[in-house]
């Protein structure tokens, strides 16, 4: 992954208090565009939290499908299988740059990036069972750190490749399952780096697009 220092922040950007409050205006100031599953979902949809550089430029920011993640893998048996949901990551694909006010810099992006984000956002949605609050946060990190390795090494052994739509075209993208879920990561044409992550919803009959209206998000 494309970073400018080995201390760049790996805090699971779920866990973060957002940047920019999670609303339209928020994501019209992306200069990219955003993607989210395609017409073939026809569930629910709903705005998720956008990340900014210090800068204010955003940066990225993730759109959820289906049912809203619990932070728990287990709940009680019904709740668990009940539980359907895929959030698209989009990453905007930028190099290494100076910070606005000139006073950093700020890192590459790449499909690692995106990779890195999706297995931290699925972290966050994520308690294991039967463990007990005070050990939660330790876990987290340790699993977050975990994650920013596995985003390191996408030709690793814990990677396959998977074909899935993205407007259309088929689109090569890094896969991988966890006990509590799955994340892939990829690029389009379309000058940003896809992410994803899910439970309870197959990642093979998924396709994304570009969102051309955010409203059914809302």
């Amino acid at each position: 992954m494309e970073t400018t220092s080995p201390d760049a922040d790996r805090t699971a950007p779920e866990t973060r208090r957002p940047q920019t409050d999670r609303t339209l205006d928020d994501y019209g100031r992306a200069s990219f565009p955003w993607y989210g599953l395609d017409e073939a979902f026809t569930g629910p949809r709903r705005l998720m939290q956008v990340g900014a550089a210090a800068d204010g430029i955003v940066q990225h920011g993730s759109l959820g499908h289906g049912s809203t993640p619990s932070i728990r893998s287990a709940t009680s048996g019904a709740d668990e299988s009940k539980e359907r949901f895929a959030v698209v990551v989009t990453v905007a694909a930028s190099p290494v740059r100076r910070s606005g006010d000139g006073t950093g810099v700020l890192d590459a992006t790449s499909v690692s990036s995106a990779a890195w984000l999706a297995g931290s956002g699925l972290l966050a949605h994520t308690w294991p069972p039967q463990m007990d609050h005070s050990l939660r946060d330790d876990w987290l990190d340790q699993q977050t750190e975990i994650a920013f390795e596995l985003a390191d090494d996408l030709d690793g052994p814990v990677w396959s490749l998977l074909s899935l739509p993205v407007d259309g075209e088929p689109t090569s993208f890094h896969y991988r399952e966890t006990d509590f879920g799955w994340i892939l990561a990829g690029s389009t044409t379309g000058g940003v780096h896809l992410g994803a992550y899910g439970r309870g919803m197959s990642a093979y009959g998924l396709g994304f697009a570009v969102v051309r209206d955010l409203e059914p998000y809302v």
